[in-house]
C-alpha cells in the first residue's frame, strides 16, 4: 500500500497566514506544512484539505484516481473545497467498516474527542491507523491481539497528545516495527531540529509534505521506533528539567515516577513543588517515593522517570554521616563512593527505559562551608559516573534542552 502525504501540518498549515511567532517564522522549506491529508494507492483520499489538487501536483501524484474521499475532523471541522471530478466526501459511521472496490477496507473507529478515526487494511493486508487532530482511540476496544498485532503505520497528533502514543502501545497496537509519524503539526510545535528530537524521543518521526512511503517497509536510516535506553536530563533551578523528562516519557505507557525527595511534614512551599509535578504527569503514571534505586533499575517493568539524582545524593550523605567532617575522613567518603558505584553499575545493566533528572552546580559562588563544597564535589562526580552510562545526555536552560549526547 503507498501512501503519500499530502499535508503534515494542522488544520490552518504552517506558517499561518500573518502570524509572526517564532515557529511560523522557521516553517520555510521542508518545515511548511499544508493542512494534514494522506491519499492511499491513488484511490483513497483521507480528508480534504485546501488545495488538493495543487498538493498532490507538488508530491507528483494526481486526483483523477481516487474513488473515495473520507472525512476525519468534526462536524464542524475546516471548511471543504471539493476540486471538480472528486467524488463527494464522505464520513464512515462509528465502528462500522467499508469495502472499496480497490481492495481496501475502512473500519471507522470510536475517539476520546469529536471526530472519526480509520483503520486502513491494504489488499495485501497491510494496516495503516489515521486519527484526526487532537484525537486518542477511546477504550481499549482494538486490542492487537485480535486485530493482527501492530499497525504497519501509526500517523496521529504525537505532538498534541502523546498519550494517545502511549495508550497505542499499552494496548498492542503500536510496537518496535510501527513507523509512527506525526502528523497535525501546528505553529504549537517547537522551530527546527527541536520538534525532530522530541518526536525521536517518543519513537516518532516527522516527514515533509509530499512524502510517498510504502505501508510495511522500513523507512530506511536510524529506527526511531526503540528510543534511548537510558537519559540524564541536567539543568540548574527552574530550568525546565522535569518538564523535559516528563516530556520524554509521555508517550509511553505505565511510567513509574520515582521521587527521591519523599515528603517533608510542616513545610508548605515543599507540598506545593510535589503538588505541581503531580498535576503535571499523566494520570496512569505510578508514583513511588524511595531513594532506593538499584532495585528498581534491576527489575524488568515499564520506563522509570528519577527525580532527581541531586535529592537521592543528599539522602545518601545523610546516612553515611557526609557533614561531620571526621566521620566522613573515617569511612563516610568511602560509603559514599560504594553506593554511587553500586547505582551507576545497576544503570549500566538495566533494561528499563530509564529518564533521570539531576541538578548541575558549580558554575557559580562557591560554597561558603566546607559541606557546601562537599556536596557541590560529589553531585558533580555523580552526574558524571551517570552521564557515561547513559545514550543521551540533555542540558535544559531557559526551557530550552540542550543535547550533550
Amino acid at each position: 500500500m503507498e501512501l503519500t502525504l499530502l499535508g503534515t501540518g494542522g488544520p490552518a498549515g504552517l506558517p499561518r497566514p500573518d502570524c509572526p511567532c517564532a515557529r511560523c517564522a522557521a516553517a520555510s522549506g521542508p518545515e511548511a506544512r499544508a493542512a494534514t491529508a494522506l491519499l492511499l494507492d491513488s484511490t483513497l483520499l483521507l480528508d480534504l484539505t485546501p488545495g488538493p489538487a495543487f498538493a498532490a501536483a507538488r508530491a507528483g501524484q494526481s486526483l483523477s484516481g481516487v474513488r473515495q474521499v473520507l472525512l476525519t475532523h468534526p462536524h464542524e471541522g475546516p471548511a471543504l473545497e471539493v476540486p471538480a471530478g472528486l467524488p463527494s466526501p464522505v464520513r464512515v459511521p462509528e465502528r462500522q467498516e467499508l469495502a472499496l472496490i480497490s481492495g481496501h477496507r475502512v473500519r471507522a473507529l470510536a475517539l476520546d474527542s469529536p471526530g472519526t478515526g480509520y483503520l486502513v487494511t491494504g489488499p495485501g493486508g497491510e494496516r495503516l491507523l489515521y486519527l484526526p487532530p487532537g484525537a486518542a482511540l477511546a477504550g481499549t476496544g482494538e486490542r492487537g491481539t485480535g486485530h493482527g498485532g501492530p499497525y504497519d503505520v501509526a500517523l496521529l497528533d504525537v505532538a498534541g497528545r502523546p498519550d494517545a502514543l502511549a495508550r497505542l502501545r499499552e494496548a498492542g497496537l503500536v510496537g518496535a516495527a510501527t513507523d509512527v509519524l506525526a502528523v497535525h503539526l501546528g505553529h504549537d510545535v517547537p522551530p527546527g531540529p527541536e520538534l525532530h528530537r522530541r518526536l525521536a524521543a517518543a519513537g516518532a518521526r516527522a516527514v515533509p509534505d509530499g512524502t510517498t512511503l510504502t505501508v510495511g517497509e522500513f523507512h530506511g536510516g536510524v529506527d526511531v521506533s526503540e528510543p534511548p535506553r537510558r537519559t540524564l536530563v541536567l539543568g540548574g533551578a527552574r530550568s525546565g528539567k522535569s518538564v523535559e523528562a516528563e516530556r520524554r516519557l509521555a508517550a509511553f505507557p505505565g511510567v513509574v515516577y520515582v521521587a527521591t525527595g519523599g515528603t517533608r511534614d510542616g513545610d508548605p512551599e515543599w507540598a506545593a513543588r510535589v503538588a505541581e509535578h503531580r498535576e503535571r504527569r499523566p494520570a496512569s503514571w505510578r508514583t513511588e517515593e524511595t531513594c532506593d534505586l538499584v532495585p528498581l533499575l534491576e527489575q524488568e517493568g515499564p520506563p522509570l522517570l528519577v527525580d532527581c539524582l541531586a535529592l537521592w545524593l543528599t539522602h545518601a550523605m545523610d546516612e553515611v554521616g557526609a557533614w561531620d567532617d571526621e566521620r566522613w575522613e573515617r569511612g563516610g567518603a568511602a560509603e559514599l563512593a560504594a553506593r554511587v558505584r553500586a547505582l551507576v553499575t545497576a544503570v549500566r545493566g538495566t533494561r528499563r527505559q530509564l529518564v533521570a533528572v539531576s541538578n548541575e552546580v558549580g558554575s557559580g559562588v562557591v560554597p561558603a562551608t566546607p559541606a557546601g563544597r562537599r556536596f557541590r564535589d560529589e553531585l558533580g562526580r555523580l552526574n558524571a559516573a551517570f552521564a557515561a552510562e547513559c545514550e543521551h545526555v540533555l542540558l535544559t536552560v531557559a526551557g530550552v534542552a540542550l543535547p550533550l549526547r
